[in-house]
């Protein structure tokens, strides 16, 4: 039987040992791993030939300037969110999502994120995972300069853990000043009315998500909102009765043919929600592209983005729900 050392003891009280064995053995696992079984079978992002593939035949094609290029021009999304009996107070606000920033895949990212953040305006901030470039390796890096980002960030940002991180991540991210939700739900509160938000851990190659667990501490005919990582969890969300859920992972195919096409795949789920807002029997989402990239610094038919979500009230009965894909702004 394993014997973690002690410095692990906060997280395993915290997350439970199941719950710990299980991520960190896949951790330790996982680097030489390509085939496991899960939700995707293959996990593409596993593939470090591949990448190193997909790199040099941008550069001999001559195409890598331009997706680099691409990759740097990070547009601001705005996405407005109608929701049933929104309180009162809630109506207007603004959450700003962050999601797959991989900072150390290239050095220039963060200073050109530090300086988007600077101009917007939001009540709450988001992080929905993958701090760092690589699955497997050294971190400190991703994990200085997320610590950069954090800083810049308004209020106290919350954030839940993706398939490239580790759990160990989750006591330097708090001690910079995020709040990580590891299948946990905090309560936002404004002019003594509150929502909820819950955070679940990675749905996608860990799977180590426990929805039950963090709906628990929802109470009844409350407004619920959702971090996953992946949007694969969207079923078992919106059955239990969340509101809106917010993901990434996908990058929306970062390399994609003209309408934003995806080559590759590597989540479970419809292909309407590998990128922007959806909605899925009466929970809304929005799947964002990724604030950075994955594997290779370049995009391709397919922006880099940070998104601001603006909730708004949707009083009594909910009449036939305008499509979502038109509700979202970008510049």
């Amino acid at each position: 039987m394993t014997v973690f050392d002690h410095s692990y003891k906060p997280l395993i009280d915290r997350v439970g040992e199941p719950h710990f064995r299980q991520r960190f053995t896949l951790q330790v696992r996982h680097a030489t791993r390509i085939f496991d079984q899960g939700r995707t079978f293959f996990h593409i992002e596993n593939v470090e030939w591949l990448m190193i593939f997909i790199y040099y035949i941008l550069k001999i094609t001559g195409m890598y300037g331009r997706g680099y290029r691409n990759f740097k021009n990070i547009r601001i999304v705005e996405n407005t969110v109608p929701l049933r009996d929104l309180p009162e107070a809630f109506d207007g606000f603004r959450i700003l999502h962050l999601s797959d920033l991989h900072l150390d895949l290239d050095p220039s990212l963060t200073d050109i994120i530090l300086e988007k953040l600077a101009s917007l305006e939001y009540d709450l901030s988001v992080m929905t995972g993958d701090y760092r470039a690589s699955t497997s390796g050294a971190y400190h890096k991703a994990l200085s300069a997320c610590k950069r980002v954090i800083g810049a960030l308004k209020g106290t940002p919350y954030g839940v853990l993706g398939n490239h991180d580790f759990i160990e991540f989750v006591p330097h991210l708090e001690e910079a000043g995020m709040r990580m939700l590891l299948n946990e739900t905090v309560s936002i509160e404004k002019e003594g009315q509150a929502i909820y938000l819950s955070g679940i851990d990675d749905p996608h190659f860990y799977e180590t998500d426990n929805l039950h667990l963090a709906r628990a501490a929802i109470p009844p005919s409350h407004i619920s909102i959702l971090l996953a990582h992946s949007p694969e969890s969207y079923r078992a969300a919106a059955s239990i009765g969340y509101d809106l859920m917010l993901s990434g992972h996908t990058h929306a195919g970062q390399i994609c043919l003209p309408g934003r096409y995806a080559l590759l795949s590597n989540a479970y789920c419809p292909r309407r929600m590998y990128y922007g807002a959806w909605e899925y029997e009466m929970m809304r989402g929005y799947t964002s592209s990724g604030t950075g990239s994955s594997g290779v610094p370049a995009r391709f038919f397919c922006p880099p983005e940070i998104v601001v979500h603006t909730l708004r009230s949707l009083r009594g009965s909910i009449p036939s729900r305008p499509s979502c894909s038109g509700m979202a702004k970008r510049r």
